[in-house]
């Protein structure tokens, strides 16, 4: 008997030791992969949120190798492991918006005048992210700005595929605008805003909205490190920045792929650029080519793209890239000069930083006010590592300070 306990025991023991192998394996893998750039402050920090990310999708991934479940819900899980808790400043509930959930923040302290509103949309590919992983951000946002914040808990991929995204946050905008007298917010003071993946939505909800008479004008955009376009994977940005975390240059466009079709099918494709054909690209060159990037953003490095075509196959199932609900860089000019003044935060070791300008300059080009805040020692995700008191940056609340 004893001995049975004794080969089980070390049985469990193997198990682990071989279980932690893997993972760290793994963490070694992309860590090699991985740059910290000289200019971001702090790096330890990043370094230590990079690795936490890389343990959850390497644990996931062995789970759903074992049949325990997907990595995808594993790390889902994980981030929403959070207690929200009272606020002393403010009133949370937990309401649907034409069946979209979502989570209104408003100010306890009486205010004389009706309130902003902010409908905020939150980041992660489009895979993850949830209400619970941008409260902390949101908190902050009501609090600062003493506004009403309606945080979008909208559907995910790979489940839900393009645009049901799209269409759960736009709906919930379009329904909170016409019930603002509820909130105490003033109509004609009403914000979208969202990060990486939710700056994609608020450019695609604003650029919805443009125009509507039903419905009063959007008072602004925000639009935190967006990714605005992927018809190109191989601007300056995405070149300098390709291994930097939080957001490597492959996952970009894995996520996409995600949100479009629920997969990552022709992933090699998209990143050399042979997902569309020449004479598409060349039709949107005036919009997204890296001659639009100012000359100081291309210093660390940039080698220009030789173009690809792409056969008729692949392009039949990544032809709605060219979809401006999908990517609102490719709006027409129409469109893009009835949206409201914008306000874009960059990041300098960003993949997504050469959207942001890209967009800034097709604003600016029709006439759209556009106030820009770039940190050059910024990388993405920076804004959302607020939500954690021990790997804060000071960059990130320099960024957070700027947008309120």
């Amino acid at each position: 008997m004893a001995a049975a306990y004794t080969l089980l025991v070390l049985l469990l023991a193997a198990l682990v030791a071989g279980f932690m192998l893997l993972v760290m394996g793994a963490i070694h893998f992309d860590f090699s992969n991985s740059e910290i750039p000289p200019g971001v402050n702090q790096p330890v920090k990043l370094r230590i949120m990079h690795v936490i990310l890389i343990s959850r999708a390497v644990v996931g991934k062995i789970l759903e190798n074992i049949g325990i479940c997907s990595q995808v819900s594993f790390v889902r899980y994980m981030q929403g492991r959070k207690t929200r808790g009272v606020d002393p400043k403010l009133f949370i509930k937990d309401l649907c918006f034409e069946q979209v959930p979502v989570r209104i923040y408003q100010p306890k302290a009486p205010s004389a005048r009706q309130r902003r509103g902010v409908v905020f949309f939150h980041g992660g590919g489009w895979v993850f992210g949830s209400l619970e992983t941008h409260e902390k951000l949101c908190r902050s946002i009501a609090r600062e700005s003493e506004s009403v914040v309606v945080s979008v808990g909208y559907r995910l991929a790979p489940e839900h595929k393009y645009p049901a995204a799209h269409e759960d946050c736009l709906n919930a905008t379009i329904h909170f605008m016409k019930n603002t007298e509820h909130y105490g917010v003033d109509p004609a003071n009403v914000i979208v805003c969202g990060d990486s993946a939710g700056g994609n939505l608020a450019a695609a909800v604003s650029q919805a909205l443009a125009g509507r008479s039903d419905l009063p004008k959007l008072r602004a955009q925000v639009l935190i490190y967006p990714g605005l376009q992927a018809l190109d994977f191989n601007l300056p940005s995405y070149q300098q920045n390709r291994g930097v975390p939080l957001l490597f240059r492959e996952r970009a466009a894995f996520y996409v792929l995600q949100y479009l079709n629920g997969n990552a099918c022709n992933l090699e494709e998209v990143l050399e650029g042979s997902h569309i054909p020449i004479d598409i690209k060349l039709n949107y060159k005036k919009w997204v080519s890296p001659d639009n990037i100012p000359e100081k953003f291309k210093v660390r490095g940039y080698k220009p793209h030789v173009l690809l075509d792409c056969t008729t196959e692949v392009y039949e199932t990544v032809k709605r890239f060219c979809e401006p609900n999908l990517c609102p860089l490719l709006a027409e000019d129409a469109v893009v000069q009835q949206v409201p003044e914008s306000f874009i935060l960059t990041c300098e070791y960003d993949v997504l930083r050469d959207d942001g300008l890209l967009y800034k300059k097709r604003l600016e080009d029709n006439g759209v006010r556009v106030t820009w805040y770039h940190l050059e020692d910024g990388f993405h995700g920076i804004l959302n590592s607020f939500s954690s008191d021990c790997l804060a940056f000071s960059s990130g609340k320099r960024g957070l300070d700027n947008i309120m």
